[in-house]
């Protein structure tokens, strides 16, 4: 029905009428036509985020044994998974894709598939604003995001360091523009709005920026806005979303829900906090070089 943001707007909808505002601060608009499928369609993507990919070797997630835990991830933690960053990628990345390439990683370290299956993982990309090129009118409250895709090997994914798996992210992002969102248009009249592939798919969502805690029915702010557990949907386990808080000490960060099959959780939670910890200790052996070299 409706993507974050517009979810948002019309959570706030509702919160103005319920402070007693006479009509909405935001009018809404229809305006369903601009994401029309062109005449004839002709998708110029491939769009592999909709592959109609086998599950023969079983990798669909289980649903028995399902085990949710939250990770904040705080300045410490992002500034230690910013040392795994490539020098020449440090300061053209954001931390959406720090953390989407760290977890694809763990996880796919932590699900322990074949080397040779291929691994999704499948970023939400907002289409409104002017990257897109759509002119996606304020108020308008439908869905205007795409589902771009990075694929690759579960060996590559595990055996490489973090660059690896955030050069993919970042590349599959880049692709979202005006003629991208077209062909995707195309593509849902042509199969007939096909669902995202979810065989060895995992699909992330940033909606750190889209409000859900400033919406005020009167009693003030949300002290949370966002899912109550990972994996939410019709297939536990594939979606995460990474959302605004603040923890106990008083400190502003991101926490996404993970939901893993019990085994898996603790080797997920395992693989993290190597992460976290290598890129500190290696900083730390620089560090001392330095200084006896001095």
């Amino acid at each position: 029905m409706s993507d974050a943001q517009g979810l948002v707007q019309f959570m706030n909808t509702v919160a103005e009428m319920a402070r007693g505002l006479p009509a909405p601060s935001i009018q809404p608009v229809w305006a369903r036509e601009l994401l029309e499928a062109r005449s004839p369609p002709r998708p110029s993507f491939a769009h592999r985020e909709y592959e109609e990919v086998p599950d023969t070797k079983g990798t669909i997630i289980p649903l028995d044994d399902m085990v949710h835990r939250s990770f904040f991830f705080g300045p410490k933690q992002i500034v230690a998974l910013r040392k795994h960053v490539p020098l020449h990628l440090r300061n053209k990345t954001s931390t959406f894709e720090i953390l989407t390439a760290c977890l694809w990683k763990c996880r796919t370290i932590a699900l322990s598939p074949d080397p040779e299956e291929e691994m999704r993982i499948i970023c939400i990309v907002n289409a409104r604003g002017t990257k897109s090129g759509l002119d996606i009118p304020e108020g308008y409250y439908g869905n205007a995001f795409a589902f771009p895709v990075a694929v690759a090997t579960a060996d590559k994914l595990s055996q490489n360091p973090l660059g690896y798996a955030l050069s993919l992210v970042k590349k599959a992002k880049s692709e979202v523009n005006h003629e991208y969102m077209r062909s995707l248009a195309d593509l849902m009249v042509l199969r007939g709005r096909p669902h995202f592939t979810v065989v060895r798919a995992y699909l992330v969502s940033d909606v750190t920026r889209a409000g859900f805690s400033d919406v005020d029915f009167g009693w003030g702010k949300a002290l949370y806005g966002g899912p109550a557990k990972g994996g939410v949907g019709a297939i536990p386990g594939v979606a995460s979303f990474f959302i605004p808080f603040r923890n106990a000490k008083g400190e502003d960060g991101i926490v996404i829900p993970v939901c893993l099959p019990g085994p898996a959780m603790e080797k997920f939670e395992s693989e993290l906090e190597t992460l976290l910890t290598e890129a500190v200790k290696n900083a730390d052996e620089q560090e001392k070089v330095i200084i006896s070299a001095l």
